[in-house]
């Protein structure tokens, strides 16, 4: 932390305070953010904070990105999709966009006038990105895309969408690519889950859309896969970022609870099985903390490698599922009511040993290094 990290801090909270607080039960019923939510942030810059002032960006690094996504946990949201949108899709852009794409589209994204997703998963494919069937085929001047996308993120509001397609189907990860495709998009339904209740999550289906050949992320077709392993590592730690700042914000919202509600005639503070599972999740908390500080610095370095970035991904995921159902536990049958943010967190924290590559394929990645 420095002062310019500091008071970006503060900005954020108190944009997350008067925009987004308030309003998160009705973000869950509408199963969406406001779309003018987007261009409130990128009012007050807090959109794409890691991408250079070049091109709208905030001239920052991937610690002003985890400053904002520890505010919004803190915040308790887990709606609004800009770690996507700032930490995941800009950053596709930013890395392997021509100049020509890169000043067209990265001012959109940093403004909030244009929304970003990216589309990998598919009904058949999940974690095994080799196995998609979305395919890209060069005709003339253009792409035709056709295939079908699930659980994307910022899917309703996305303006554009990079799509991980084949290119050339024979061709195995070697015949991957990835497209840019800007609102011709078909939307299905907005997905019903379990938590993260106000995030759009959506499919998406592409029938015979074209795209300019020139919207091809990359000097050549077939190099999607390598981008996508290049640019994983960044999303893993964002989860973990994510995921850290959600255990923390758990045993805060806990510690005030059990130190005001009573039973038996005392505070639950007072009774031993109370304060020894509170230490052991302030325990997990500061061990996890150092572990994904560790991480954040060796990324800003630029030595954050795949394996080192997976252990972060699952372990910080499997502590906060942890830490949040012992809290769930501690708050009793208030602890299970949506009305409690304990309990939006519990059903949040989910999903989070699932996306960005299950937990099982975290631990695959790491036994491969040994």
């Amino acid at each position: 932390m420095d002062s310019d990290l500091d008071q970006l801090r503060q900005l954020a909270r108190t944009f997350f305070e008067k925009e987004v607080t308030p309003h998160v039960e009705r973000f869950a019923e509408q199963k969406q953010v406001d779309r003018e939510l987007w261009r409130k942030a990128g009012e007050l810059g807090l959109l794409c904070l890691s991408i250079p002032e070049e091109y709208g960006g905030g001239g920052g690094t991937f610690a002003h990105e985890a400053v904002l996504l520890e505010e919004q946990a803190r915040a308790g949201d887990s709606a609004w999709g800009n770690s996507v949108h700032s930490g995941i899709v800009a950053h596709y852009l930013n890395s392997y966009g021509s100049e020509e794409q890169k000043q067209r589209w990265l001012p959109k994204l940093a403004s909030g006038e244009y929304v970003g997703a990216i589309a990998m998963t598919e009904p058949g494919a999940g974690s095994d990105l080799q196995g998609i069937r979305t395919k890209a085929i060069r005709d003339g001047d253009e792409y035709v895309i056709n295939g079908s996308k699930t659980f994307i993120t910022n899917g309703v509001h996305a303006d554009l969408v990079i799509v991980v397609a084949k290119t050339d189907p024979a061709q195995g990860a070697q015949g991957i690519s990835l497209l840019v495709v800007e609102n011709d998009i078909r939307r299905g339904r907005v997905l019903d889950k379990v938590g993260m209740k106000g995030q759009d999550t959506a499919e998406l289906f592409f029938d015979d859309v074209r795209v300019p050949a020139s919207n091809l992320l990359g000097d050549s077709e077939g190099l999607g896969f390598i981008q996508l392993m290049q640019q994983l590592p960044q999303e893993r730690l964002i989860i973990g970022v994510c995921c850290i700042a959600g255990i923390e914000a758990a045993v805060g919202v806990t510690l005030e609870y059990v130190k005001e509600r009573t039973a038996f005639g005392k505070e639950l503070m007072k009774f031993q099985n109370t304060r020894f599972k509170l230490a052991e999740c302030a325990t997990e908390a500061a061990v996890t903390r150092a572990f994904i500080d560790e991480c954040v610095e060796k990324h800003l370095k630029g030595e954050l490698d795949i394996p080192t970035a997976a252990m972060a991904k699952w372990w910080a995921s499997d502590r906060l599922g942890k830490v949040v159902d012992e809290c769930v536990q501690l708050f009793g049958g208030y602890g299970y009511m949506n009305e409690y943010p304990i309990a939006r967190a519990w059903s949040d924290a989910r999903v989070q040993r699932i996306y960005g590559g299950t937990n099982e394929i975290m631990k695959e990645i790491i036994a491969r290094s040994l």
